[in-house]
């Protein structure tokens, strides 16, 4: 799939100062399957957690996730849990078997402005990504859910401290993500929005509405697609 811009016709890049990615499913392709590592181990913390079978406690992962952006957040606010132990254990995974990203790191550094990763995991766990596929000099700032005060996007107070911390102006920049419900605050604010289209449910809620500006298979695509000009 090409970008299908809908406003306006042609992306406008020397427009953009600053480039706002999400990390998991958006830096890599959520058909990569790497998340699910991720995932994997939120199910097992869940699972200890209420002391449960794995089928049970993925019904209250999804539960969770769904009516608080996270499951984290839900934990915090129905069991007052702490985040630190959960965020440490569920982003523990493996990544040594990830590539140098060669045409990844070509792209993204053509781009023109800042580049900053907003994400509701952790710094330690972007970092990991980032530096595994050698692209984690590109970036100038990782906000994470602890900036964030464990407030996960889509909530505008998470936006909120993430401006706050980098100073971006919000008409300068472009937001791409592949949960399309996170790009509604975006644009909101005046950012441009990129969907990173994903054929799971949860990432495709709100993928219809005019807050979408363009949508693109994964960001090699859009990347590639993008025309540079004067």
């Amino acid at each position: 799939m090409q970008p299908n811009v809908k406003s306006p016709v042609h992306f406008p890049v020397n427009e953009i100062n600053d480039w706002i990615f999400d990390l998991d499913n958006t830096i890599y392709p959520a058909r990569s399957n790497l998340f699910i590592r991720v995932a994997v181990r939120i199910t097992e913390f869940v699972a200890s957690h209420f002391q449960v079978e794995t089928d049970e406690a993925k019904i209250i992962q999804k539960d969770l996730f769904h009516r608080y952006g996270t499951t984290m957040r839900g934990l915090m606010v129905e069991e007052n849990l702490t985040p630190d132990a959960y965020l440490h254990y569920v982003h523990d995974i493996d990544v040594s078997d990830l590539p140098y990203e060669a045409e990844l790191d070509r792209m993204i550094g053509t781009l023109p402005g800042r580049k900053h990763i907003f994400t509701n995991g952790t710094v330690p766990h972007a970092e990991n990504i980032l530096n595994a596929y050698g692209i984690r000099h590109h970036f100038d700032k990782i906000f994470d859910i602890v900036g964030a005060d464990y407030v996960p996007k889509p909530e505008t107070v998470a936006f909120d401290h993430f401006i706050a911390k980098t100073q971006i102006d919000p008409t300068g920049a472009v937001m791409l993500e592949d949960m399309a419900r996170n790009l509604e605050p975006a644009a909101a604010l005046g950012m441009r929005t990129v969907w990173l289209a994903s054929d799971h449910d949860f990432a495709r809620h709100g993928a219809d509405q005019d807050y979408v500006h363009f949508i693109a298979d994964d960001l090699k695509s859009f990347l590639s697609s993008l025309t540079m000009t004067a």
